[in-house]
Order: structure tokens, then sequence, then C-alpha cells
């Protein structure tokens, strides 16, 4: 799969290289129950090795000791830490870093098992965790409850279809997606066949409705943050393109601190429009993380 890749990826070897290998642990404090300083030093007692991540104040990598796992400590069991992949942690930071959020109510459109909301409710007025699938809302509900985050309220949508009940300043919409830049942690996703064209057709028609669905139930001037952890231009840049070309969102410029590639404005002789150059693609060779894909938008319709 991952030679799929080779024609857009700037170092084509050290990306397969980074694919293979182990993904880093780890993890970010919850500020709602305590503070970096108490988390480290509790966790540092355990036996933990805690690195912090030097483009986010509030993450950072674990190393653990032999037969010990992070998830059964006490501080995550108190909610004072949420385990959660790095590059996952980007849209929240991406949304907080362009727009007010002290005031602002967000919609996270697809949002269990809930780690990008719990993290970006940490500085909204409120947040309307959305998610259609059922089996994951319970999920998404402990770890609310976990982390002591009382502005969230959860619905159950089709995120094609959301209502029109409220208007909301921004969203994060981290789409269902093939997953394949998860390959750190699922091997699977370096087969030739892990995803047939047939599924990746069918998966796009529901991002492009979600994300175009999203766009029209945020304020204008309002922010929207798009990301998947593929790496495929059908489910990336080609979203993007569809919501541009319809009028319905510019793309805007952002940069977090992380290495990243520019969006890509070609490919298999598909044109899309030049802004989705601004849009940022995480590859694993680059910072020693997952894959991601992140794009910026300000919403043109309201």
């Amino acid at each position: 799969m991952m030679e799929r890749y080779a024609g857009i990826v700037d170092d084509y070897d050290a990306f397969v290289e980074a694919c293979e290998r182990p993904l880093p642990k780890t993890a970010r404090v919850n500020r709602v129950k305590s503070s970096f300083d108490e988390s480290r030093d509790a966790l540092e007692d355990a036996g933990f090795g805690v690195e912090p991540l030097g483009w986010f104040g509030d993450g950072f990598r674990v190393e653990e000791p032999d037969g010990a796992k992070i998830g059964n400590t006490v501080p995550h069991y108190l909610g004072q830490i949420a385990v959660q992949e790095e590059v996952s942690m980007i849209p929240p930071v991406v949304l907080g870093n362009t727009l007010p959020l002290g005031d602002a109510l967000v919609l996270d459109a697809c949002a269990a098992p809930g780690s990008k909301t719990t993290q970006v409710a940490q500085d909204a007025a409120a947040v309307v965790a959305n998610d259609d699938n059922f089996g994951r809302i319970a999920a998404l509900r402990n770890n609310t409850d976990r982390l002591g985050l009382t502005n969230v309220a959860v619905t159950s949508y089709d995120g094609r279809r959301f209502p029109d009940a409220l208007d909301f300043d921004a969203a994060l919409v981290d789409v269902p997606c093939t997953s394949e830049a998860t390959v750190r942690k699922n091997p699977e996703y370096r087969k030739p066949d892990a995803v047939t064209d047939d599924e990746r057709a069918s998966i796009v028609a529901v991002q492009k409705g979600i994300l175009s669905r999203t766009l029209d139930v945020v304020n204008d001037g309002g922010r929207v943050v798009y990301s998947t952890c593929t790496f495929a231009p059908e489910e990336n840049e080609a979203v993007v393109d569809h919501v541009v070309r319809k009028g319905k969102a510019r793309v805007r410029s952002f940069d977090i601190g992380l290495e990243s590639s520019s969006g890509v404005v070609e490919w298999q002789g598909e044109e899309y429009d030049a802004e989705v150059e601004k849009t940022r693609r995480f590859y694993p060779h680059r910072n020693d993380t997952g894959g991601f894909y992140v794009a910026l938008l300000e919403p043109t319709t309201g």
C-alpha cells in the first residue's frame, strides 16, 4: 500500500522505514484536573519516563517500565492525563491557535471515542460531540466523564444531515477514513490490497458530505479543521478541493512547529485548486509520529 505514495512523499525510503517502526507512546495532561508538572512527577515516581513535546505544552512522550502501562496508572484513572497519539493532538491545537475558544461553541462532527473532543473542551465554552456510531458513544461518554468535562453535550446524528438548531463558532471534522496512516500500529496497511478502490470511493462520498454539512452550520468568520489519518489524496486534498470549488470554504495557512509537507495539487491525473496547497501532510518520518492530514478552513456560507 505504501508504494502508492512514492511519488508524493519527499523521502520515500525514510518514509517506508518509519512506517515499519513501532509508534512512540504519547499522552497529554488534562488541565481541568492537573498540571503538567504534577502529572509528570506522579508518572516519574511510578517509574515512567516523560519527555515533553516541544510543539505542544500539554503533550508528552512516555517510556513505560517493563510490564507497566500508562493506561493503568493513577493519573490516568483519575482523569489527570489522556493517552492520545501525538498527531491526533494536532487538530485541536490548530483550531485553538487560530480562533479564541473561551466563548466559542464548538462542534466535533465525528467525535467518538473523544480524544480530540476532550482536548478542545479544556478551552472551549461548550462542545457538541456528535457521532452516528452508537457503539462508540459509550467510550465518548466515559472519556468526558473520566476527565471531568461538564461542558460537553453528546449527540448522535449522521454528520451529513446535522440539524440547523445551533450556530457554531468552530468545528472539528475528523472524518471516518481508510486509516492507512495508522500503519505503524496497524501493519496490515502495508499490504498492497489493504484498501480497495470501491471502499475508498464509498468513504470519500461520506467525507465530502460530512465536511460540506459542517461548513453549513458554522458561522461566517468561524473556523473548521478537517483531518484524516490516511495518506490518500482522494480522502484529503480532493475532499477539500470539493468544498472550495463549491464556494463553501477558503483554505487558511497554519504552522504549529512540527515538520510537514504541503498539500498536493495533482494526483493520478486530477488537478486540485491551488488553495489546497495550504493544507498540511504530517508524515511518520518527519517527526517520528503516525501520519495525519490537516486542513484549516474558513466557511464562506453560513
